[in-house]
């Protein structure tokens, strides 16, 4: 009986090291994707269907396609994305995810499929015009953004606040609570156009990567993400996503100047 039991715990043993994220998928049908729902454009609801929409969330929708399942979208806070992937409560993330060393410790990354500056928006008539001017300041982010950790590192001498999410983050520039705000450029573009008294500094935090997450050590869907992202750019669907939610046509006017790059370009 003991060796019966002793059999039976290393073939679960064997089972779970053997997970397979990819064929888990397939076999539920459906691709458990994680988005923001308050960033405009990449994730956030439309007020006439009340749907979450954004360029992530087309993304989410493409990748499914791709594996030939359907799209389980699920809400995600930032400070959540990665605990989400840790847990199993999503199967892949993509929600303004940068990707920085510490995280790939943690999480698998995709190829990044954008790369975007991160700004300082300021207030236009505050006298401050680089990152010098902002010492003994305060300088806001989302909490667990990477924003929040360039800020950090690369204006030491300010105090950084992180809020929840990006509309708290302005609402503390503009009542005057911080002195800056740190955030990607086009999610801060936004915020600048639609507000008379803004500007961002010329300088740039960082240039990030942002990528799609998955658990760590799932080998065969980060392939399998990466052949659709791959497949994506070759078709022009991924330009086709920026130019829909960044292009000419919208208030951000962003060219895509970096296209699909591998993850290992940044490692």
């Amino acid at each position: 009986m003991k060796k019966v039991l002793l059999a039976l715990m290393g073939l679960m043993a064997t089972t779970t090291v053997m997970a397979d994220g990819l064929q888990d998928i397939k076999d539920r049908g459906t691709l458990r994707c994680a988005t923001l729902t308050d960033s405009v454009p990449l994730g956030y609801q439309d007020p006439t269907t009340r749907e979450i929409v954004g360029l992530d969330v087309d993304l989410c929708k493409s990748l499914a396609k791709h594996l030939g399942v359907k799209a389980e979208l699920q809400g995600v806070a930032v400070s959540a994305r990665i605990p989400t992937l840790i847990s199993g409560r999503a199967d892949v993330v993509a929600a303004a995810l940068g990707y920085t060393k510490d995280r790939a410790e943690q999480i698998n990354f995709s190829s990044a499929y954008y790369q975007v500056p991160i700004k300082v928006l300021v207030k236009g008539d505050g006298g401050i015009n680089s990152f010098a001017d902002l010492a003994d300041k305060r300088v806001s982010a989302i909490k667990s953004s990477t924003p929040e950790l360039y800020a950090r590192q690369q204006i030491t001498d300010a105090k950084v606040v992180g809020f929840e999410d990006a509309p708290s983050a302005f609402l503390a520039l503009q009542q005057g609570k911080v002195q800056g705000m740190a955030m990607t450029e086009p999610a801060s573009i936004r915020f600048h156009t639609r507000s008379q008294n803004m500007r961002f500094l010329d300088q740039a935090l960082h240039f990030e990567p942002n990528c799609v997450g998955i658990k760590k050590d799932e080998t065969a869907l980060t392939d399998a993400i990466n052949k659709a992202l791959v497949d994506m750019e070759a078709s022009g669907e991924l330009q086709a996503l920026w130019d829909h939610w960044y292009g000419d046509q919208t208030e951000y006017k962003l060219v895509r100047e970096k296209k699909l790059t591998a993850i290992s370009d940044f490692q």
